[in-house]
């Protein structure tokens, strides 16, 4: 029996998840857009987002899970029940992958659930894993051979984070970690070895 990793709110964490039987979970563009409306409707209320990537058949993505009194000061609307009692991180994660699931069945006529399986999530325990697996997610569709270079993907937060443009990322405590945008993009230019991050789908 597998055991799940709790999500704990003021910890880091690696989410990530894939289609069921390893089939797309995107479809078109639209797709793509729609997942991010409803993430940042769903998650980013109730979590601090430092890095994202969007493949055809998974996605990753690094936050940190706001504290309850970060998510009360905040105005947004946090969940699809009007005031809970309890405010549980891992249950909005399930609203929003829920929500995305259903948009995409009437869109495209299907049925049936889309991921494989709920959500998984790996504790980040140290900046320098932090560091890395930012890397790591931006270095994905290089590794899976959508492109040649990570700026050339348009479905990750790389470009986001080395731009001057708005953003909900957490675009200053990203590069803060490299020291300044030269040694971040110098970093993410490096072939760093992604051993440590070869889950059991990738």
């Amino acid at each position: 029996m597998q055991i799940v990793t709790p999500i704990i709110a003021g910890n880091y964490y690696h989410i990530y998840n894939k289609g069921n039987n390893g089939e797309n979970i995107f479809f078109d563009n639209d797709n793509y857009y729609h997942f991010l409306k409803l993430y940042a409707k769903y998650i980013n209320p109730i979590a601090d987002t430092y890095a994202w990537c969007l493949l055809k058949n998974h996605f990753h993505i690094a936050v940190r899970i706001k504290t309850t009194e970060e998510i009360l000061e905040n105005e947004l609307s946090y969940t699809t029940v009007e005031k809970p009692k309890v405010i549980d991180a891992s249950k909005q994660f399930s609203h929003f992958l829920n929500a995305y699931t259903q948009a995409i069945n009437k869109k495209h006529k299907r049925t049936g659930k889309i991921f494989q399986s709920k959500f998984k999530r790996k504790l980040i325990d140290s900046e320098e894993y932090l560091k890395n697996l930012i890397y790591y997610i931006h270095n994905n569709p290089v590794h899976h051979g959508f492109c040649k270079s990570m700026n050339l993907y348009p479905w990750s937060s790389y470009e986001s984070i080395i731009s001057t443009k708005n953003t909900q990322l957490k675009r200053n405590e990203v590069v803060d970690m490299f020291g300044n945008i030269s040694n971040f993009i110098e970093f993410h230019n490096s072939n760093l070895s992604l051993k440590k991050f070869d889950y059991e789908f990738l």
